[in-house]
């Protein structure tokens, strides 16, 4: 999946793949996730978003199953 880079303190790149619903983040100490179910109007909300780690904690962690790729 390819990750767009973004500016924040602790996420490095966000992905999503629209056909799965498939969110993708990766951290900068290196871990990488891959979320499920994700809406794309959730992910356009996250690109948008002032405070990337802010929306991640809010809407996104804990609200949808996840998984480590790496």
């Amino acid at each position: 999946m390819n990750r767009t880079p973004v500016r924040s303190s602790n996420i490095r790149s966000i992905g999503y793949e629209v056909e799965t619903r498939t969110l993708e983040v990766e951290f900068h100490s290196g871990g990488v996730y891959q979320y499920s179910g994700v809406p794309e109007t959730v992910f356009q909300g996250f690109m948008r978003s002032a405070s990337k780690g802010s929306f991640f904690h809010d809407h996104i962690q804990d609200q949808y199953s996840c998984s480590q790729t790496r």
